[in-house]
């Protein structure tokens, strides 16, 4: 069996290693969501494979008849899961785990909505914010960039309490934030929102 306590990779490599048109996609990926290296595409690829198989086995089930027990349960746990990290939608069935790709699950990453959301100038950026402690997802300070985002978290977002980019005046705070207080800033008095209620506490 091996050492239980030696780390063991957790994705599955290229079983060919040199398809050009794989390699190019790859590389796509990378560029277009700063990832670190083709191995966070991997780590991706098999996250969703196991999806995929988890999802043909039950559909298997289903064709023999109604889902009991826990074959009913692992049903709901994984399509529970998948909705509350925005990859299927509210009315999705299990026949549309099948039809996943990569792409939608770098679009949940939180460097990914970290940059979508403006927090950041470029997606490389963002894992910059992120991997220097300067991002917060519900109040709490969250240093991983491959970090899925809930649905529920996804406007949660913002910067550390004592973190140089809360200051509005941080060179590197993006121009579309900046000027986002700025119009908050220029609200008449009389219309001026009501305070914010309290943040609850950083993790430390």
């Amino acid at each position: 069996m091996g050492y239980p306590g030696k780390n063991r990779k957790s994705y599955d490599t290229p079983k060919h290693p040199w398809q050009a048109g794989r390699i190019a996609e790859e590389l796509e990926l990378v560029k277009s969501y700063g990832l670190r290296n083709k191995r966070e595409v991997w780590k991706t690829e098999s996250k969703l494979r196991k999806y995929r198989r988890m999802a043909r086995e039950i559909l298997a089930e289903t064709a023999k008849g109604e889902l009991t027990g826990h074959i009913k349960k692992e049903s709901e746990d994984i399509m529970n899961r998948l909705k509350s990290i925005g990859l299927l939608g509210e009315s999705a069935v299990l026949d549309d785990i099948l039809s996943l790709d990569s792409g939608k699950i770098l679009e949940r990453r939180l460097q990914t909505q970290v940059y979508r959301q403006g927090l950041a100038n470029t997606i490389k950026q963002a894992r910059q914010f992120i991997v220097h402690g300067h991002i917060t997802v519900s109040g709490y300070k969250v240093t991983v960039p491959s970090y899925l985002v809930s649905k529920q978290e996804e406007l949660q977002l913002g910067y550390y309490t004592g973190s140089p980019l809360k200051s509005e005046s941080h060179p590197s705070r993006p121009v579309q934030v900046i000027a986002e207080k700025a119009a908050l800033q220029q609200v008449p008095q009389a219309q001026s929102p009501e305070p914010a209620q309290d943040v609850k506490q950083e993790a430390k």
